[in-house]
């Protein structure tokens, strides 16, 4: 059945006004054109929905049970189109972020406050999840954007790089050590040590930092999330090692940040998106407002490895955030 949209404008039009010529002037078309349309619509549907006369239009029966329904087909057309126009334009929309924990507590704040500022009407879901999961989730769909730290091997996602972090010493307020601006692995290696849990990224990266250096922890302690790692170093049980994008998190946590030297470790935090499928315009415009956000989310200068082969230093290693 070939029904067209002026077709059914038409029928509408007509069976509204019940007037020929008020339907003509109302859809800026002739009547003799009107008339086609008219006969078109009845001879796809194979009846009569208009009855007419030299004086008046009636709808037949089938008219009058077709015509709320004509009535909504347009609307749910237009509406369509209207939503698909506010989604275009950012007035209407959703973005899914899937982030690592550490991001997702100290970065994302920031490059969402700005998105919500320039788009209000655009719906924002955020999961924060360790670094495997947020790769997980972009590759089933279940978020658009995931941002975190790029993996070792390339896991069919694209990536796109926002910064580099690093690792920094954390320090109990009372550690003496605490009054200098940075700490050795060897420093570190001569207290009680706090480390993340054995398989995560973060623990197999310090790990290899100590054993290049020739270094084994005095005492090792474990814990499986780095707030954990932050409150324990806080109390004084010992030291640890940290991403540098978690310093904030940490100091408020009562720990002292210092920068690290010895063997540095860095490692990319980026946007991660499904290759070869298009981005809605929502995710595209938190792309690139990271972009022009990016130093507002680097780690602080004052966060920089002290080995002078890094300048400006990076690195991550993730927490929980593996």
């Amino acid at each position: 059945m070939n029904i067209s949209l002026r077709q059914l404008r038409a029928f509408v039009a007509v069976a509204v006004s019940r007037s020929f010529a008020e339907a003509a002037e109302q859809l800026h078309v002739s009547q003799p054109a009107l008339s086609v349309s008219i006969r078109k619509l009845e001879d796809s549907v194979g009846g009569r929905l208009l009855q007419r006369s030299t004086r008046q239009v009636e709808l037949s029966p089938e008219g009058a049970r077709f015509l709320p329904v004509a009535r909504r087909l347009l609307a749910d057309w237009d509406r369509a189109f209207d939503d698909l126009a506010r989604s275009f334009t950012l007035q209407q929309g959703r973005l899914s972020v899937a982030a690592m924990p550490s991001f997702a507590l100290n970065q994302l704040p920031v490059l969402l406050r700005e998105f919500r500022r320039r788009y209000p009407a655009i719906n924002i879901a955020v999961e924060d999840v360790v670094m495997e999961q947020v790769l997980d989730r972009v590759r089933d769909g279940q978020a658009e954007l995931g941002i975190t730290f790029e993996p070792e091997v390339d896991g069919g996602l694209d990536f796109t790089p926002l910064f580099e972090d690093h690792f920094i010493a954390i320090l109990p307020p009372a550690s003496p050590l605490a009054a200098q601006d940075s700490v050795s692995w060897a420093e570190l290696a001569a207290q009680p040590f706090i480390a993340m849990n054995r398989g995560s990224w973060m623990r197999a990266r310090s790990d290899e930092a100590l054993a290049s250096a020739g270094l084994a922890p005095a005492s090792l302690a474990e814990a499986n999330q780095l707030a954990t790692i932050g409150r324990l170093v806080a109390e004084g049980l010992g030291v640890g090692v940290a991403p540098a994008l978690c310093r904030e998190m940490l100091e408020q946590q009562g720990v002292l940040c210092r920068a690290l030297h010895g063997p540095a470790v860095s490692r990319r935090v980026g946007i991660f998106t499904r290759r070869r499928r298009p981005l809605s315009r929502a995710a595209e415009a938190f792309i690139q407002i990271s972009g022009e956000t990016r130093g507002a989310v680097r780690p602080r200068p004052s966060d920089e490895t002290a080995d002078a082969r890094y300048p400006g230093g990076p690195a991550p290693s993730p927490g929980s955030d593996r």
